[in-house]
């Protein structure tokens, strides 16, 4: 191991792994932006001027960031389709571009530093705007001047002892298919609260930390699905439970429909307000015809509630 900032790297994992399990995976800017302790000092993971990010007090790179910017004329979730095409197409590893067109520069020399030296990194995916999806460790297995972009690679979760190794070919591709299916999950999710406005479709329940992406059709289904923003219906926690136990359901005509099992069950306010009072309603629409609920999806989703009742 050649890298004097191997403590800096072990608190900054460390503190990583708790912050994925307070907030289930993607993290917001606000929560990137707090840093790590190290030895009473606090230091930054990333910065929003650098993608590629050395701290003052470390000798090598820690982190590289990429950024879903926010929506302009379209909505961000258009301009990541070549972004998610690219992703599908990844065999063994994700490109990262240069910083510029000068592969001298100091901090493209910084990803070769990291690659000569077998460097533990951070990967700070962007799965929506100011949302971010850490992977590491991460590490540069290519520097490639003539396409101005490098190769890192994903690592299943390792010891202190081999974090200073870099994945192996199977290790590679192993990790890179859990690290796709996560990213695929983070802008799914990221994607069809955004295109409902952050609100529960049934209800109008506008806290974006207690909505879900709700999938149509489960994503175990390989033909229908896909992690497409058409497949996805935001809902509540509560609501997303009960849809996925075929309590509640949404026909192709967008009207909610509650099970014979709710319905004749007599409880408390949340029962009879939150579940069966949606009986008949129709769910809120996204704006963009694009962003709606694919209606041959929600005709097989609702034949599978009418058989389950």
């Amino acid at each position: 191991m050649n890298d004097p900032d191997a403590s800096f790297r072990l608190a900054a994992f460390e503190r990583l792994r708790l912050l994925v399990q307070l907030h289930g995976g993607s993290l917001p800017w606000s929560v990137v932006n707090e840093g790590f302790v190290h030895e009473g000092a606090r230091i930054h993971f990333a910065t929003k001027a650098e993608g590629i990010f050395k701290p003052a007090s470390m000798t090598g790179v820690l982190s590289v960031t990429t950024v879903v910017p926010r929506a302009g004329r379209r909505a961000w979730y258009h301009d990541q389709l070549e972004s998610e095409a690219k992703l599908a197409m990844a065999a063994d590893g994700l490109s990262y571009a240069f910083n510029g067109t000068d592969p001298d520069s100091r901090q493209n020399r910084l990803l070769r530093d990291a690659r000569d030296r077998q460097l533990p990194i951070i990967y700070f995916f962007g799965v929506a705007p100011a949302i971010y999806e850490p992977i590491f460790p991460a590490y540069v297995v290519e520097w490639d001047p003539k396409a101005l972009s490098v190769k890192l690679a994903p690592k299943p979760l390792a010891d202190t002892a081999t974090l200073w190794t870099p994945p192996n070919p199977d290790e590679r591709r192993y990790a890179l298919r859990q690290v796709k299916q996560r990213l695929h999950q983070s802008a799914f999710r990221e994607r069809v609260v955004a295109a409902y406005g952050g609100r529960c479709a049934l209800t109008g329940l506008p806290e974006v930390r207690l909505v879900d992406a709700a999938h149509i059709i489960p994503d175990g289904d390989i033909e229908r699905g896909q992690p497409d923003i058409r497949n996805g219906i935001c809902m509540s926690r509560l609501h997303h439970a009960a849809y996925d136990a075929d309590l509640i359901s949404i026909d192709p005509d967008h009207r909610i429909h509650i099970s014979e099992r709710l319905l004749e069950q007599h409880d408390g306010p949340m029962l009879e307000l939150g579940l069966k009072a949606l009986k008949g309603q129709l769910i809120r629409m996204p704006r963009e015809d694009l962003m709606k609920p694919d209606p041959d999806r929600l005709a097989v989703r609702f034949e599978r509630f009418r058989k389950a009742a």
